[in-house]
């Protein structure tokens, strides 16, 4: 039986358990909702530039100390940002997670954000935009992002040279007291765990923590969804975009909505590497996988090929998304079914995957799926279910980008 704990505190700071008695390590999970959608538009990078300077000392400890102490309990660690939320994570030996929580006790709450540090933070983050140019692909879902969803959702955490230029130490901490605060923060922990003794920590760590004022979002009109664009770039391969609404976590027929994203692309049997690749031998790699928000959520999908089959894989890949709705083998089925048991399985012998799975449950339904239901919501799943999900909610209208020497003939409806 799962052994799931709970405690919100007065101030909104959210801490989830789960006891696993068959391991020896014990995993954490900070989810803060200061994601890349909070960048303010003249500083774009602002998210990614924090993110790690708040690792670059903190309390009593500067840089090299805080890593050392890190290290000295065999912490595996790492941050990143999303569009919602700012992420902290790690895993190490159960005995040394009390000493580890207490160090990011102090990142969260008490970061140096040390002025000669900034410099070195922004260059980094300057590289790593830079390096999106030798990237095609992910430039491409980047830019398919940004088209697809209404903004300031389609931000990506790399964000602008001009907006990380522009950050200096007032603006980063400005920043950081603006949007890191324990109301709507959660903290998930997966392992060989004592539940009270980790309560009582966590309330003396994070409990006197005063909240702040949650950032209002307007969206703004998305600048191509369901439209077509283009990216020129000289090159002798073509990288295909395309994104469409489904339905968000929580919705009744989320479970169908994965499992006809695993149809279309769950293993070298899937639809698309089978009809497109393989069939046809036109694009080197292709992919469709399922983006949830709270209230919406979209399918992504990626090819790439050469320039002179780019065309050709675009109509396919098309008619392969809107013709799923016409029919499913039980086998296809009966293969997702078994590709997202066994995801499940690992997961439960991974204190990382669980915790993480805890915080996202929590984030999008208010609760924490058992194993038990999420084995029925597959097991329910049939070709008659998926199909008639796919009719309720059929795919399209598109986001069509595409990245390469040439543009792409679309129908009508997904032209500018």
């Amino acid at each position: 039986m799962q052994q799931i704990y709970h405690h919100t505190f007065p101030n909104g700071f959210t801490l989830l358990a789960e006891r696993m008695d068959h391991v020896r390590s014990a995993a954490f999970y900070f989810l803060l909702p200061a994601g890349c959608i909070y960048d303010p538009p003249e500083y774009r990078g602002i998210a990614t530039v924090l993110s790690d300077l708040m690792m670059r000392g903190a309390g009593p400890r500067d840089n090299r100390q805080l890593s050392t102490a890190l290290d000295n309990l065999g912490v595996d660690h790492n941050e990143s940002v999303g569009g919602l939320h700012l992420s902290f994570w790690g895993a190490t030996l159960a005995r040394n997670l009390s000493a580890a929580l207490d160090l990011y006790g102090d990142v969260l709450r008490r970061p140096r954000l040390p002025e000669e540090e900034v410099d070195a933070v922004r260059s980094l983050a300057l590289q790593d935009l830079l390096g999106l140019e030798d990237e095609p692909a992910q430039r491409l879902m980047i830019e398919l992002r940004r088209r697809h969803y209404p903004p300031p959702m389609g931000q990506d955490s790399h964000g602008t040279k001009e907006g990380i230029e522009a950050l200096n130490l007032k603006v980063l901490r400005g920043h950081y007291r603006r949007l890191v605060r324990p109301n709507g923060t959660i903290l998930s922990v997966a392992g060989n765990i004592d539940w009270e003794a980790l309560r009582d920590q966590v309330g003396r760590l994070f409990g006197d923590w005063e909240g702040g004022e949650e950032p209002v979002l307007k969206l703004g009109t998305p600048p191509g969804a369901g439209k077509y664009g283009h990216v020129q770039k000289k090159t002798t391969q073509t990288q295909i975009g395309i994104a469409y609404e489904s339905v968000p976590r929580g919705h009744p027929d989320y479970y169908n909505a994965l499992g006809a994203v695993n149809v279309l692309d769950g293993g070298m049997s899937a639809r698309l590497f089978t009809e497109v690749r393989e069939k046809h031998g036109l694009c080197y790699s292709i992919s469709a996988s399922y983006q949830t928000y709270k209230d919406r959520a979209s399918i992504l999908c990626y090819a790439g090929t050469t320039n002179d089959r780019a065309q050709r894989t675009l109509d396919l890949t098309l008619r392969e998304l809107t013709r799923l709705k016409d029919g499913i083998e039980p086998d296809e089925v009966e293969r997702v079914r078994v590709g997202l048991k066994s995801s499940l399985v690992k997961q439960e012998e991974s204190t990382t995957a669980r915790a993480g799975t805890l915080a996202s449950d929590w984030y999008y339904l208010g609760r924490v799926r058992s194993f038990e239901e999420i084995q029925k919501a597959l097991n329910a799943l049939t070709p008659e279910s998926i199909v008639a999900h796919l009719h309720r909610h059929p795919a399209g209208p598109f986001t069509i980008v595409t990245l390469g020497p040439e543009s792409l003939r679309v129908g009508e409806e997904e032209k500018n």
